[in-house]
Protein backbone atom coordinates (compact mmCIF):
# COMPACT_ATOMS: atom_id res chain seq x y z
CA UNK A 1 0.00 0.00 0.00
CA UNK A 2 1.44 3.77 -1.01
CA UNK A 3 1.69 5.63 2.03
CA UNK A 4 0.14 9.34 1.96
CA UNK A 5 0.91 10.83 4.68
CA UNK A 6 2.75 10.47 8.48
CA UNK A 7 2.49 12.21 11.45
CA UNK A 8 5.41 11.89 13.89
CA UNK A 9 4.78 12.34 17.57
CA UNK A 10 2.67 11.67 20.28
CA UNK A 11 -0.08 14.11 20.21
CA UNK A 12 -1.47 14.03 16.68
CA UNK A 13 -3.15 17.12 17.26
CA UNK A 14 -1.11 19.54 19.15
CA UNK A 15 3.16 18.27 18.82
CA UNK A 16 3.23 16.28 15.94
CA UNK A 17 4.91 17.02 12.74
CA UNK A 18 3.35 15.80 9.36
CA UNK A 19 4.85 14.71 6.21
CA UNK A 20 2.74 14.58 3.16
CA UNK A 21 3.55 13.30 -0.10
CA UNK A 22 3.91 16.41 -2.73
CA UNK A 23 4.29 18.77 0.54
CA UNK A 24 7.01 21.53 -0.79
CA UNK A 25 9.99 21.17 2.07
CA UNK A 26 13.61 22.92 2.42
CA UNK A 27 12.25 26.48 1.94
CA UNK A 28 10.06 25.13 -1.35
CA UNK A 29 13.54 24.14 -3.08
CA UNK A 30 12.16 20.15 -2.74
CA UNK A 31 8.83 18.02 -2.13
CA UNK A 32 8.00 15.07 -0.79
CA UNK A 33 8.19 12.52 -3.44
CA UNK A 34 7.74 9.13 -1.74
CA UNK A 35 6.92 7.88 2.27
CA UNK A 36 8.21 4.17 2.70
CA UNK A 37 8.51 1.57 5.16
CA UNK A 38 12.28 -0.01 5.00
CA UNK A 39 11.18 -3.97 5.32
CA UNK A 40 14.72 -4.61 6.47
CA UNK A 41 14.57 -2.19 9.80
CA UNK A 42 11.11 -1.09 10.30
CA UNK A 43 12.43 2.87 9.69
CA UNK A 44 9.80 4.87 7.95
CA UNK A 45 12.34 7.03 5.52
CA UNK A 46 10.84 9.99 3.45
CA UNK A 47 12.49 10.89 0.19
CA UNK A 48 12.29 13.86 -1.62
CA UNK A 49 12.97 15.57 -5.06
CA UNK A 50 14.28 18.17 -5.95
CA UNK A 51 14.06 21.08 -9.61
CA UNK A 52 16.71 18.71 -11.44
CA UNK A 53 14.44 15.61 -10.56
CA UNK A 54 16.82 14.10 -7.97
CA UNK A 55 15.78 11.66 -5.66
CA UNK A 56 17.57 11.54 -2.30
CA UNK A 57 16.74 9.99 1.55
CA UNK A 58 15.94 13.26 3.14
CA UNK A 59 14.65 11.49 6.72
CA UNK A 60 14.54 8.48 8.51
CA UNK A 61 11.97 7.57 11.51
CA UNK A 62 12.75 4.70 13.61
CA UNK A 63 9.66 2.48 14.94
CA UNK A 64 10.14 3.25 18.52
CA UNK A 65 8.80 6.47 18.06
CA UNK A 66 5.27 7.26 18.25
CA UNK A 67 3.92 7.29 14.13
CA UNK A 68 0.54 7.54 12.76
CA UNK A 69 0.16 5.84 9.13
CA UNK A 70 -2.32 6.94 6.46
CA UNK A 71 -2.57 5.42 3.03
CA UNK A 72 -3.69 6.02 -0.29
CA UNK A 73 -6.92 4.45 -0.55
CA UNK A 74 -8.12 4.26 -4.04
CA UNK A 75 -11.57 2.98 -4.98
Amino acid sequence: MDIRKISVGADLKAGALHYLIGQKVLDGSNEIHLIKRDVKTGSINIHIINEKKEIVLWKEFNVNMPISIEFNINF
